[in-house]
């Protein structure tokens, strides 16, 4: 057993003083979903549009034009995986990871495009109702490229959480609320050949419209808030107290512990307190256990630490990002 005043080192089993691989770190690798992605987008274009073309159904056209959002998405999406992917450099010292809230922030500004052209076409419709045909077929094909875009969102979800790729969990939310479009809008096309409610048609194209909007709104919310650094979800900031704590019990204290989210990549700093007696080897010792401890609860995380002397009142004050600067 160590005296309390000592503050001995004790033995941690999580420390190794090795690099171990990241599965969380955005991979190259990912384009190939971005591909999946495009591939999906072109097939259901065809497939939608054919539905269309048989039935006539303004409905079944807001479905095929949301299907081009996607496909202009996914090609955003490839051109920023790929360069996310890039290693850090001399101009771009923390990496490329914020290029993808670029490509989520496009997707968004895409989906109010497309909104605007559904809105049109489902008005016009509304002044102007026309008769469907062959409705079985064209229902039959969407009900196709819906499966198939259910089946690449699930994969991008998949793969966007596991890596923390915000481009692919938008890719992925946006194919899956396309989805939800498609069946809202195969009931309402089915329901009008069987009335013969001709009014019901726009007025499914229009609130697709407003469905897709809010879609968009979700995803430039999100873009912005990564754009403008945001802090990590408070569920991670916790993880990360919880770490802090087993160590404020051995006599160390911590103080400005800031976090941002940029892309895969989180970063997070803080000041580390240690007894002022304390060689720089020993304080640099208990720093490097600390932040592997981090790293071990959240392998994403680029952690930056400073370490200060507990005794010294100065070591408590820089509790904000704009210090005062005092020059003599």
């Amino acid at each position: 057993m160590c005296d309390a005043q000592v503050y001995c080192v004790p033995p941690r089993a999580s420390y190794t003083g090795s690099t171990r691989y990241n599965p969380h770190m955005l991979p190259a690798s990912l384009k190939r979903y971005a591909w999946l992605s495009i591939a999906a987008a072109v097939a259901t274009i065809l497939l939608k549009g054919w539905a269309w073309w048989m039935t006539g159904s303004v409905g079944l056209l807001s479905d095929a034009l949301e299907s081009f959002v996607n496909l202009a998405g996914a090609m955003m999406a490839l051109a920023m995986l790929s360069l996310a992917a890039m290693p850090a450099d001399p101009q771009h010292t923390y990496g490329h990871g914020k290029a993808e809230y670029f490509s989520s922030a496009f997707e968004g500004l895409l989906i109010f495009v497309a909104a605007l052209l559904i809105g049109y076409a489902a008005i016009e419709r509304l002044l102007d109702p026309q008769p469907l045909a062959a409705v079985g077929l064209g229902l039959v094909v969407s009900v196709v490229a819906a499966i198939i875009n259910l089946i690449a969102g699930r994969i991008l979800l998949q793969v966007g959480r596991k890596y923390r790729s915000i481009t692919l969990e938008a890719d992925a939310h946006h194919l899956l609320t396309d989805v939800w479009t498609s069946v809202g809008v195969i009931i309402g096309v089915a329901l009008v050949w069987a009335t013969g409610w001709l009014w019901l048609d726009p007025v499914i194209a229009l609130g697709v419209a407003m469905n897709i909007v809010w879609t968009g709104w979700r995803l430039l919310h999100r873009s912005a808030t990564g754009l403008m650094d945001g802090a990590l979800p408070a569920e991670e900031v916790e993880t990360i107290e919880r770490v802090l704590e087993g160590y404020r019990a051995q006599g160390l204290d911590f103080h400005a512990l800031r976090t941002r989210q940029a892309g895969a990549r989180a970063f997070v700093s803080l000041h580390v307190l240690v007894p002022g007696a304390w060689t720089v080897h020993e304080a640099h010792d208990w720093s490097e256990r600390i932040e592997n401890d981090i790293r071990c609860a959240l392998p994403h995380v680029h952690l930056t630490t400073h370490l200060e002397p507990l005794e010294d009142p100065r070591s408590h004050a820089d509790q904000h990002l704009d210090r005062p600067v005092c020059c003599e």
